[in-house]
């Protein structure tokens, strides 16, 4: 006896809402996101079980960046490692990564560094500068591979270039017209 339906559909791979590696992210760079996202989350828990405080205002400040990194890296994540980032509208997603990276690595960097210069002295406080630093290590190694592996996203393209050590002479400029009628 034979089957009357045969399957009419077939497995695509390609139709997968995960993907990584694409040309927008691989897999050293979505684990160097994910360890961001995970870093920045437990920097902004233990800042948030501290319990009393001296001077508020950098324990507040850590708190605003390490909340920031982890909500705004996490969408970024999300939108990279999935075909989402198609429907946002945005074409510069290189450029848009990189200076969110090294952004959000600076202030990671600065609240830490003042957290650590001002606080009550609570060993949560300390372990929360810890796990900021951390995470702005995990941040720059983000950017130090992105320029490694892609180089600066904001180079126009391969410029000039050279032979013998010298600069490549430019091409003389056409001298035939094109409805040349001799």
């Amino acid at each position: 006896m034979t089957e009357v339906y045969a399957p009419t559909t077939v497995s695509n791979p390609k139709s997968s809402w995960f993907l990584v590696p694409s040309k927008l992210l691989d897999k050293v760079q979505f684990g160097l996101k994910a360890a961001e996202v995970g870093l920045s989350l437990v920097a902004f828990i233990l800042e948030e079980l501290v319990s009393s405080c001296g001077n508020c205002n950098p324990l507040y400040f850590f708190e605003f960046v390490s909340c920031t990194a982890f909500l705004f890296t996490l969408l970024l994540l999300i939108l990279l490692s999935t075909r989402l980032h198609e429907k946002v509208g945005i074409e510069c997603w290189p450029k848009l990564n990189f200076l969110y990276t090294v952004g959000i690595a600076v202030l990671l960097l600065i609240s830490s560094i003042v957290l650590a210069a001002d606080n009550a002295g609570s060993s949560l406080e300390r372990v929360a500068v810890v796990f900021g630093v951390l995470a702005t290590l995990a941040f720059a190694l983000d950017v130090a591979y992105f320029l490694k592996t892609r180089g600066s996203p904001f180079k126009a393209g391969p410029g000039p270039g050279v032979s013998n050590g010298g600069p490549v002479p430019a091409a003389a400029p056409e001298t035939e017209r094109l409805n040349d009628q001799a």
